[in-house]
């Protein structure tokens, strides 16, 4: 059966397996995940379309990323002065 994104989404629990961050250290999965949600929500908004399809990326990087560093990052982006570029 066809399943749509948001079924998909809603399906997981934790950040599955990506072949791009294979070893045990995490961080630099829980960045990327976090810097493809905003750029997703940036480019969606921008055009005016749904931004449900980031939603995915927000799970991966809620799951994966101690909350303390979410928190770091969002004042950072808020200041202007977050490191990644968006």
């Amino acid at each position: 059966m066809a399943e749509t994104i948001e079924e998909k989404i809603k399906g997981y629990r934790t950040a599955p397996f990506d072949a791009r961050f294979p070893n045990t250290n995490q961080t630099r999965n829980c960045f990327q995940n976090y810097l493809d949600y905003h750029r997703c929500n940036k480019a969606l908004s921008a055009r005016d379309q749904d931004t449900a399809p980031c939603d995915w990326y927000q799970r991966v990087y809620k799951s994966l990323c101690p909350m303390s560093w979410v928190a770091k990052w969002d004042e950072q982006i808020e200041n202007g002065n977050f490191p990644g570029k968006i």
